[in-house]
């Protein structure tokens, strides 16, 4: 699966998510030079890692300045808490400005947790000759790729105008020290989980959304942990509404107690052509032996069968029909996200060799968590938030 000169990452964090994206790095023709990773545990967790990959260990070094100045490192990969991000990209854009080196990033998402921290990125964006890519591995799950391209080729369903996404998924695993059972770290589950979702949206509407409405709590995860005498915020189930331009809108409903699901995400989509469905799997390694092979993930296409003017059905129907798209058993192998996190190393890789334009950046990711915060905000005070005017605009 190797393509291409050979890139080596610098990693600033390392942890859960960061050791998949070592697999798929080394999948994808990548290596790994220096890790910037406190935790202890995570070291020996990522040198375990790369052996399993073939790759060799790494240097560990106590500082990001470390990583930033290390001369076998082409290209960052920044996989830390949430809530760092937005500091560290401003510390990366100051340190290339001084020192005339920019190396191309690829961030884990969400790349803020804060309105503030959100507009301190908006004035960067500009100021950073490499590319910054957000990694925002939903769009490159193969069944969700392919029912992208259907949507923007328009011939099955015409113009989108309803979206329903649905997760039902596990709860959140845990972190080094607990870190994600808060919203000051994670932004909250609406920006955490699902700026996934509010990507993905965007990116398959074509447009940015008007106006959401949130409905969410937190019935039943984390509810009798306690850490350092405070007990976890973080909602574990909503819907929210978006409504975006000419009447169209979208749904997104999660539920983090629901990992029983035969499929983790469902997302349908209907215009006036026909409709859309797509059903992807969870991680293989949730699924019980007990119950057999895991699901295959598949697309369904469901033209429409009625003709509108003479009010009968269509005298040539094709009917629903299905295409099933299994993903390697290497690259599910290597994470939890459907062989998604591969492909995305394949496309950043090429904007790093100049081959390819960043196709998820910053501004997309801005976006993303805005609409994630305004909905945490709609869910906590019962409101419809505007998108275009405000402290929410987009």
């Amino acid at each position: 699966m190797t393509t291409g000169k050979a890139i080596h990452y610098g990693f600033i964090g390392c942890g859960m998510m960061g050791q998949e994206h070592i697999a798929n790095a080394a999948l994808a023709g990548a290596g790994v030079s220096v890790v910037f990773e406190p935790d202890t545990g995570m070291r020996l967790a990522t040198n375990k890692r790369l052996a399993q990959v073939g790759l060799p260990p790494v240097r560990f070094v106590q500082s990001m300045l470390a990583v930033l100045t290390a001369p076998d490192v082409d290209a960052l990969v920044i996989t830390s808490p949430n809530h760092c991000h937005a500091d560290q990209l401003a510390e990366i854009v100051q340190f290339a400005q001084k020192s005339g080196r920019a190396l191309p990033i690829l961030v884990e998402k969400p790349v803020c947790t804060s309105l503030t921290d959100a507009a301190k990125l908006k004035a960067i964006q500009t100021q950073y000759p490499a590319p910054i890519w957000v990694a925002m591995e939903y769009r490159y799950m193969p069944p969700i790729a392919e029912l992208i391209s259907q949507a923007h080729a328009g011939k099955h369903t015409g113009e989108a105008v309803m979206l329903s996404i649905r997760e039902h998924r596990y709860p959140f695993l845990r972190k080094v020290n607990d870190w994600n059972r808060f919203n000051s770290n994670t932004g909250g589950t609406l920006v955490e989980k699902c700026c996934h979702f509010f990507d993905l949206m965007r990116l398959i509407m074509q447009d940015d959304p008007v106006r959401l409405y949130a409905s969410g709590s937190q019935n039943h995860n984390h509810v009798q942990e306690v850490y350092g005498g405070k007990k976890p915020d973080i909602l574990d189930n909503a819907f929210v509404v978006l409504d975006f331009p000419r009447g169209r809108r979208a749904l997104l409903e999660l539920c983090m107690f629901a990992e029983g699901s035969r499929y983790q995400e469902e997302i349908s989509l209907v215009g006036p052509l026909g409709k859309l469905e797509c059903s992807v799997p969870g991680p293989g390694r949730f699924w019980p032996a007990t119950l057999g092979a895991a699901p295959v993930a598949q697309l369904v296409v469901s033209p429409r069968v009625w003709d509108d003017r003479n009010e009968k059905p269509l005298d040539q129907i094709s009917g629903p029909q299905t295409l099933h798209i299994p993903v390697d058993a290497a690259l599910l192998a290597a994470g939890d996200h459907n062989g998604s996190t591969f492909y995305q190393h394949q496309n950043f890789l090429g904007s790093v060799r100049n081959q390819a334009p960043v196709a998820v950046t910053l501004d997309d990711g801005i976006k993303a968590v805005t609409i994630g915060l305004a909905a945490e905000q709609s869910a906590k005070l019962g409101i419809a938030i505007d998108l275009t005017s405000g402290d929410y605009q987009l």
